[in-house]
């Protein structure tokens, strides 16, 4: 095996090693979430945050806030966005939307939506949802009232030390 063909085997395992490693806190964090305040669609929203550690220099920061979808509700499209000052490159946004009004079994809400989406170079992010579906002139409401939004995202946990 030549050098080149090493080096990228090595670059490769430590990807899938990233990954399964990512994979395996973001579970792990799911069975020990709290849910937060109540707020409305559109208005100035409170949030919950809260970082665990990975490793000695980055952490998964979980931020857990309200969406409310209005019953007048007429936009089709409802977005997650923000801006992370000290994101870990390579890593998405992992964003799940619970129904708050539907219980599943060993959970305090019902699973509605999960996704994820890039960080851009200056750390902000968007992800775009369906909320209203329009077919041959019928109109079916996707999201429609009380909703837990539960924000995933790698970050370095001492943005200002430089790293050897």
């Amino acid at each position: 095996m030549n050098c080149n063909k090493s080096f990228k085997l090595n670059k490769e395992i430590t990807m899938m090693s990233k990954n399964i490693m990512f994979t395996s806190l973001i579970a792990s964090i799911l069975f020990t979430t709290v849910i937060s305040n109540a707020n409305s669609f559109a208005e100035s929203i409170e949030s919950q945050t809260e970082i665990t550690p990975i490793n000695n220099s980055m952490g998964i920061e979980k931020t857990t806030l309200q969406m409310s979808i209005s019953k007048d509700n007429k936009l089709p499209w409802g977005f997650v966005e923000g801006k992370i000052s000290n994101y870990v490159a390579d890593y998405p946004v992992i964003i799940q939307i619970f129904d708050n009004n539907k219980i599943i079994t060993g959970n305090s809400v019902g699973a509605v939506h999960f996704a994820q989406t890039p960080v851009n170079e200056d750390g902000s992010y968007e992800y775009k949802f369906r909320v209203l579906e329009s077919y041959q002139g019928q109109i079916t409401k996707i999201f429609d009232g009380s909703y837990t939004v539960k924000i995933f995202k790698v970050v370095y946990l001492y943005p200002n030390l430089d790293v050897v």
